[in-house]
């Protein structure tokens, strides 16, 4: 007797802001990814797919940083609406996909998953897919864009405001070290690198993946996962070589290929696990007719199972 295979439903937000970010234009990524078919593609693997709509945030002020913070009321303000939208879809069994905007918003987002994860007695599994390690603080990043600080803030490394969402704190914090795995990462500025050692994140860098391959580093970010476990990625754009995604505002050459990316994205769709998903920094204003976009559906098709291989 063959098995049903049960497809998750799908819930689409977009939240449109480029509030954390040092270049304008990432609030333009929701509508890239619709126009590049995100919709359409996931409801041809047979999925529900229910779009929510954008988030309605505060405008982005473009103002220099304060006390080591640009925009910090802003990014707060956004990040709880986020957090409130993604718990609400979770709760409800659906599968949230955000649709960003930067990557201050990984802290609405896995903030609502560790919420839900915590009310349903789950554990939790993040892969952070970035070319940055995103753990900066006030002190160490001169720009004070907090699309660089959302690692950080989850584990409890930031301001109140922002540490705070969904009732957690810096004692008691979203994201505790050893549920999150970084991929992909090749820019970490100094004092960065050391608070990531210091904190004991797993970090599966670029010259581990030249040294050991795409699916080495895989399997073991994928390890002692079991059926209680929720799987959350955070997918940056800039994860990708920027020869195959120009469309970021932070390019940092020397990325995944096309076929290593894949390959990451079909070993994640193996394991079933896949429960909430991000796609952020996708900065229109930066790309060539669309293609990151259209790579970045790309890759959640195959995130969603769709092989690019043949087999039997």
């Amino acid at each position: 007797m063959s098995k049903t295979i049960s497809l998750p439903s799908i819930s689409l937000i977009g939240a449109p802001t480029d509030i954390g970010a040092g270049a304008r234009g990432a609030s333009m990524g929701p509508e890239a990814l619709r126009v590049a078919g995100i919709r359409e593609a996931l409801q041809g693997l047979g999925m529900q797919v229910k779009d929510c709509g954008n988030l309605q945030g505060p405008a982005n002020p473009w103002l220099p940083a304060v006390d080591g913070f640009r925009h910090l009321h802003e990014v707060a303000q956004w990040n709880a609406l986020l957090h409130q939208a993604m718990f609400t879809e979770l709760n409800t069994g659906q599968l949230p996909i955000m649709l960003g905007g930067d990557h201050c918003l990984g802290i609405g987002s896995i903030s609502a998953v560790a919420k839900h994860c915590k009310s349903k007695g789950k554990k939790l599994r993040v892969l952070w897919l970035d070319a940055h390690a995103d753990f900066n603080t006030a002190t160490l990043t001169p720009s004070g864009n907090i699309h660089g600080m959302p690692v950080a803030c989850l584990c409890g490394q930031g301001p109140a405001e922002l540490v705070n969402i969904g009732g957690f704190s810096a004692a008691q914090p979203a994201l505790h070290p050893r549920e999150i795995r970084q991929i992909g990462i090749r820019s970490v500025d100094a004092g960065e690198k050391k608070l990531v050692h210091d904190m004991g994140i797993e970090v599966f860098d670029m010259r581990y993946i030249d040294e050991m391959g795409m699916r080495h580093a895989m399997e073991l970010a994928l390890a002692v996962m079991d059926n209680n476990t929720h799987l959350h990625v955070s997918l940056d754009v800039d994860f990708l070589d920027p020869d195959i995604a120009p469309g970021v505002g932070t390019t940092v050459r020397g990325g995944p290929t096309y076929r290593e990316a894949q390959l990451c994205m079909e070993m994640i769709a193996d394991t079933g696990r896949l429960a909430s998903l991000d796609i952020v920094e996708l900065n229109p204003a930066f790309d060539i007719r669309n293609r990151t976009a259209e790579l970045a559906v790309d890759l959640v098709e195959s995130l969603f199972g769709k092989s690019t291989l043949m087999r039997t």
